[in-house]
C-alpha cells in the first residue's frame, strides 16, 4: 500500500495484510467467547456480586419464563388495601407467590430471602403489584386452602455469597450423582439439579420408565453433599423443558421459553386438523405429541362443524362420490367416483351441504364435475408447505 502524500503513516497493526493471489489464504474472525452464566437459568444476565446493588443483573431478555406487566399502569384504587404479594423466580420455570412484610417495599428484579422448608431460599422477584394478585387467582383456584409463604428479608451479603456457591456446585452434583446412580445400577436419568439458596438441600430431578428405589442413592449422595437429598421424577415434557433444544420448526421449544403448564395432547386434535398419524413427524424431542397441535385445534372445531359427515357419499347420474381428502381452512372437499379414484374433484363446502341436501329430497345432479373449483397446482421450484399437503408435518 502506497503512502499519500500529505498524509501522516497509519501503523502497522491497523493494516490488514492482503492474501496472496496465488496462495489463495482465507483470514477467519471469530467473536470472543462469553463467560459461562450459571445464573441464566434463573433469569439473570450475569453472576450476582456481594458488593454490588446488582442492578443490573436481572433483565427481561435473560429470563426464561418472563412475564409482562400489562397491568403497570393500573392507577391505586381507593378504598382498596395495598397489594401485598410477589411472584418470586427460582431455577427454570420453578416460581411461587409470598406474601410482603409491611415494612419491606419491593420491585422487580429484588434479590430477597424467603420462606422454605427447612431454613430459606434465594429468588429473584418478576412480578410485583397488580399483575402479582391477577395471577395468584389461578393459584388460589386450584389450592383454596393453601397459604402463602412469607418473603423474609432482601438478600443480605452472605446470602448472596452462599447462592453463588450453590448455583456453581450445581453442576458438578449433578454429574457426581450420576456417577453414584450408575455405579448403583439404577435405571434412571438425572437430569437438573437445583440447590437450595441457604446451601442446606438439593432437589435433584429425574426421569424413569418404572419405578426405583432409590434409599440406597439418597444416603450415599447425603454422606458426600452432606446436603438434604430430595428426589422429584419428572415426565419427558418436564424434562425436555428443563434441557431445552430447537424444534422442527427452527425455534426454541415452546416449553422451554414461555409454556408454564402442559395440557395433554391426544390424537383427535391431529384428526381434526387433517393430519397423517405419524408418529415421526407428529412427536416432539420429549417423544410424546408435539404441544403445537392444540394451538389451533379449537379453531378446526369451530370451522368442522360447517363440514358435512365424511361418509355420506354424493349421488349424481355419472354415479355415487366418495369424499377424499378435506382442507378446512379453504373450505373445499375433494371427492371421486366410486369407480374411479385416481380423478379428485374440489367443490366448496356450501356446494357439498347443499348437494347432500338435494340427494335427501331425491334430486340428483347429471354431474359432479358441474360444481368443480379450479385449483391452482404449485409449481416444481415451489416449496412452500400449504394446506393442499397430505400433512404440513411431512415437509419438516
Amino acid at each position: 500500500m502506497e503512502q499519500q502524500e500529505g498524509l501522516p503513516a497509519l501503523p502497522e497493526k491497523n493494516i490488514i495484510p492482503e492474501p496472496a493471489a496465488d496462495e489463495g489464504e482465507i483470514f477467519e474472525f471469530q467473536l470472543p467467547k462469553r463467560p459461562p452464566n450459571p445464573f441464566l437459568t434463573r433469569g439473570c444476565c450475569q453472576s450476582p456480586s456481594a458488593f454490588h446493588k446488582n442492578e443490573p443483573v436481572f433483565q427481561h431478555r435473560c429470563s426464561k419464563y418472563d412475564s409482562f406487566d400489562w397491568l403497570a399502569d393500573t392507577p391505586p384504587v381507593p378504598g382498596v388495601p395495598p397489594i401485598d404479594l410477589v411472584e418470586v423466580r427460582f431455577k427454570n420455570g420453578r416460581k411461587d407467590f409470598f406474601r410482603i412484610p409491611p415494612d419491606l417495599e419491593l420491585a422487580v428484579g429484588d434479590i430477597v430471602a424467603v420462606e422454605a422448608s427447612p431454613g430459606h431460599d434465594i429468588g429473584i422477584v418478576c412480578t410485583a403489584g397488580e399483575i402479582a394478585r391477577f395471577n395468584s387467582r389461578k393459584k388460589i383456584r386450584k389450592n383454596p386452602a393453601e397459604e402463602f409463604r412469607k418473603v423474609y428479608r432482601k438478600a443480605r451479603q452472605t446470602d448472596i455469597e452462599k447462592w453463588n456457591a450453590a448455583v456453581e456446585a450445581e453442576n458438578s452434583f449433578m454429574f457426581r450423582s450420576r456417577d453414584i446412580a450408575d455405579k448403583l445400577g439404577l435405571s434412571m436419568k438425572i437430569n437438573d439439579v437445583e440447590i437450595q439458596g441457604d446451601y442446606t438441600k438439593a432437589i435433584f430431578y429425574y426421569t424413569a420408565d418404572d419405578r426405583v428405589d432409590f434409599r440406597e442413592l439418597i444416603k450415599l449422595m447425603a454422606e458426600e453433599f452432606k446436603l438434604r437429598i430430595e428426589m422429584r421424577q419428572i415426565g419427558a415434557r418436564q424434562e425436555a423443558s428443563r434441557l431445552g433444544g430447537i424444534g422442527s420448526c427452527g425455534r426454541e421449544l415452546c416449553c422451554s421459553t414461555w409454556m408454564e403448564e402442559f395440557k395433554s395432547v391426544t390424537t383427535n386434535a391431529a384428526r381434526v386438523q387433517q393430519l397423517s398419524l405419524n408418529p415421526q413427524k407428529l412427536a416432539g424431542q420429549c417423544g410424546k405429541l408435539k404441544c403445537c397441535l392444540n394451538y389451533e385445534y379449537e379453531t378446526y372445531m369451530d370451522a368442522v362443524k360447517e363440514f358435512p359427515s365424511t361418509e355420506i357419499r354424493i349421488k349424481t347420474k355419472k354415479g355415487e362420490a366418495i369424499h377424499q381428502k378435506t382442507d378446512i381452512i379453504l373450505g373445499r372437499m375433494w371427492y371421486s367416483y366410486a369407480n374411479d379414484s385416481s380423478n379428485q374433484m374440489a367443490i366448496a363446502v356450501s356446494t357439498a351441504n347443499e348437494l347432500i341436501s338435494q340427494n335427501k329430497k331425491g334430486i340428483i345432479p347429471e354431474k359432479l364435475e358441474d360444481f368443480m373449483q379450479v385449483v391452482e397446482k404449485k409449481s416444481e421450484n415451489d416449496t412452500t408447505i400449504g394446506q393442499d399437503d397430505l400433512t404440513r408435518f411431512d415437509n419438516l
